[in-house]
């Protein structure tokens, strides 16, 4: 069996080095073409209606008016009467129409009639929610040094044992925390371009699951995968809510077909942040007893929260987040609620998890009046992933990069300048981001050209180069003598790019074709220049002797000696293989400077450190980015991001982007990275990093506010108004004591 591996440690040419981006021009000149950029002679244009109420029944629908539009050539009807809506914006109709103005007409001709239902909006009111009957457990675990004697009852030696054991903790930190649900926020909408020719459908959709997607499509089309061509080159963020082609893929499909023209439907931005995803809630009481070091040795928990019509909520597995104390009780109940539906946000589960949670560690650390950092050092024997060295190492680093010593205070009590106070937060993280399933076929034409073809996709995240680099580094080319083909499900079948999967993945097969491919060649060369195939090397645009490039062939030279066809070999990685390629699981410390006005409510990032391992690091230019991307992703939900819900009619009050606040320039502060590679990491292989870093600014940024207040502001985002009701509920409970 061949084998495969990476350079050793320091010795890579391309593989760790900072390359540009292969499409940063195409993408900079406007020249890169998204689904929603594809135009077609006659095409149609269409739209969707979405419902207005939270909950309803369809009494009726009638079309007919907006086929009297001038323009419109195609309404289809998506509900019928009887139908049950659980949500607003749900998608009632679509027009489709010569232009889009048309069928904006249209749209508004269309007369629907509902039977208004009761809903429930407001999740984060447990006890209305349990009132209204929409909440119900989520599932629960107990984790206890002791055990109850034989017979007892175990619900009540459970309490008892968690009570005394808060009793004799030297602190004991009783809170409330929370984190509100936030849409994706995709800058391209969902959608698609769909046209047909000769019975086979071309879906040129905005999609994080090229190879994926076809067979949804086909299915409800009566058609087979075969059959469809899904093609995305460019896709305008997806953040996990893009591996379905989604109902109104498939109607416009479909509306493509029946009206033999192409059509093309992208959701408006208000549908968008209605119904095409969302991360759920979570909001978190709990009881935390520590030691006078700040150990915790019990934490007993109940959160609750919804990811929609669904129920949903954050996992109770994530209770508490990274950190495992020896006794231990978290419950989780799930909430229904009339909102969109949720679908997976980056590094599902776990943002929500250390907001919730890193947060009450904190807590400890103001209550006993010690520095967070050395509360945070004390707890890391607990962590349950084994990356507890890591840690220390990096949150070393980190309060280096951050001059953490130097500037921290304890809570509450730093300088103030005017009505200005600043503080310090940080927060531990962890993710898996093993390689997912990847294919690719890699060509060596003789004339010496390199090509790959996969059916991945390319979010944003540099993949095309990433590819490239990867292979470049096994030939002993520059990166751009590699042209990279993805976006096609025509391509071999790569995995949807999720939860950190692509770079492991595509990676692997790469490598693998790559290193086989070169062996075929070199057995070529090594018989030209009359030497074993084995003392052979590819550097610097030549296939060459090790050591010595006397004995050489250049590469052109060599491929020439494939005859008139080019070699093509496939590469394959299956999911969950064991590998000296990549590996799973990751570690990352980041750490937060804040200003706060305690005058206005206003929170001011000043300085962000981000310290992260990601194994062997492919191209070290776009996987900083990713960093400065997830961090900047972080202080959006962690100051501004919140889905507002009217609880008195239902309605999602800020679903547009005029309303619903994102971060600007000004917003964001310095921000520095410090990517962790020492050798002992590299040697683990290539390990995902898009999640990772999104995880801990929303803990880290919540601790430092708390650390300049000397309160904590319970909820994010943190908003002026939350600060400044936590200020006015401080200045209460120190007025009613004094």
């Amino acid at each position: 069996m061949a084998e495969y591996n990476w350079p050793k440690y320091g010795t890579a040419s391309v593989l760790g080095k900072e390359h540009d981006r292969l499409d940063g021009v195409a993408k900079a000149s406007g020249a890169a073409k998204y689904a929603y950029d594809i135009m077609r002679d006659k095409m149609l244009f269409a739209r969707a209606l979405g419902c207005p109420h939270a909950s309803c029944k369809v009494v009726s629908i009638d079309t007919s008016p907006a086929l009297k539009v001038p323009g419109v050539r195609h309404v289809e009807a998506l509900k019928e009467p009887g139908n049950e809506i659980r949500w607003e914006g749900d998608l009632v109709a679509v027009v489709a129409a010569d232009s889009d103005g048309a069928a904006a007409e249209g749209l508004a001709a269309i007369e629907v009639k509902y039977a208004v239902e009761p809903h429930f909006v407001l999740d984060e009111h447990l006890a209305a929610a349990e009132a209204a009957g929409v909440a119900k457990s989520a599932g629960r675990n107990v984790q206890l040094e002791k055990e109850p004697a034989e017979g007892a009852d175990e619900d009540k030696f459970e309490d008892e044992e968690i009570d005394r054991l808060l009793k004799e903790s030297a602190v004991v930190v009783d809170g409330y925390y929370g984190i509100a649900a936030i849409t994706h926020m995709c800058l391209e909408t969902h959608g698609s371009t769909c046209e047909w020719k000769d019975g086979k459908l071309l879906a040129h959709l905005s999609t994080q699951n090229v190879s994926g997607t076809a067979g949804q499509f086909a299915s409800p089309l009566g058609i087979t995968a075969d059959d469809v061509t899904v093609h995305c080159d460019f896709i305008g963020g997806g953040f996990g809510s893009k591996f379905a082609a989604d109902s109104w893929g498939v109607v416009c499909a479909k509306i493509a077909k029946e009206t033999g023209r192409p059509v093309k439907l992208m959701l408006d931005r208000d549908l968008e942040l209605k119904s095409a995803g969302s991360r759920p809630s979570g909001y978190l009481k709990a009881r935390v007893g520590a030691d006078a070091n700040g150990v915790v040795k019990v934490w007993d928990s109940h959160h609750w929260g919804t990811g929609g019509p669904g129920g949903g909520g954050v996992s109770q597995g994530e209770i508490p987040y990274v950190f495992d104390p020896p006794n231990r009780r978290r419950v989780a109940t799930a909430i229904k609620t009339n909102t969109g539906p949720s679908r997976a946000w980056r590094a599902p589960n776990h943002p929500q998890a250390c907001a919730m949670t890193q947060t009450a560690y904190d807590d400890v650390a103001m209550k006993l009046g010690k520095d967070s950092y050395d509360v945070f050092l004390a707890n890391l024997a607990s962590v349950r992933n084994g990356k507890e060295d890591v840690y220390r190492a990096e949150m070393e680093i980190a309060a280096k990069l951050m001059d953490w010593k130097a500037k921290w205070h304890p809570h509450g009590k730093g300088p103030q300048d005017g009505s200005i106070v600043t503080g310090l937060g940080l927060a531990l993280h962890t993710w898996g981001g093993a390689g997912h399933a990847s294919t690719c076929v890699v060509r060596i034409h003789p004339d010496g050209g390199v090509e790959t073809s996969l059916g991945s996709q390319d979010l944003g995240t540099g993949t095309r180069t990433a590819i490239a680099v990867v292979v470049a580094e096994t030939f002993g080319l520059p990166v751009n003598a590699i042209k990279v083909n993805i976006g096609s499900s025509a391509y071999p079948q790569s995995g949807p790019s999720g939860g950190s999967t692509t770079i492991g993945g595509v990676s692997e097969s790469n490598r693998r074709a790559s290193q086989d491919a070169l062996r075929k060649l070199c057995e070529l060369v090594a018989t030209k220049l009359g030497v074993q195939s084995a003392e052979l090397e590819a550097k610097e645009g030549r296939i060459q002797v090790v050591g010595d490039p006397g004995k050489s062939l250049s590469w052109k030279e060599a491929c020439s000696l494939l005859g008139m066809n080019p070699l093509e070999v496939k590469g394959e990685f299956k999911q969950g293989a064991k590998s000296p390629l990549s590996s799973t699981l990751v570690g990352g410390v980041q750490m937060a400077e804040v200003a706060v006005d305690k005058a206005t409510g206003i929170v001011q990032m000043k300085k962000f450190v981000a310290v992260q391992d990601m194994g062997l690091i492919v191209n070290r230019q776009t996987a900083e980015s990713q960093i400065y991307g997830a961090v900047i992703m972080g202080i959006a939900y962690a100051l501004f991001e919140e889905r507002i819900m009217d609880g008195r009619t239902g309605a999602f009050v800020n679903a547009e982007l005029s309303d619903y606040r994102l971060p600007r320039l000004g917003d964001i502060g310095e921000i520095v990275i410090e990517m962790y590679e020492p050798e002992s990491e590299y040697n683990r292989g290539v390990i995902g990093l898009g999640e990772p870093p999104v995880i801990s600014p929303g803990a880290a940024i919540s601790n430092a506010v708390c650390n300049a207040l000397g309160v904590r502001v319970p909820v994010l985002p943190l908003t002026p108004q939350r600060v400044l009701a936590s200020l006015e509920h401080k200045a209460l409970v120190e007025g009613s004591a004094s």
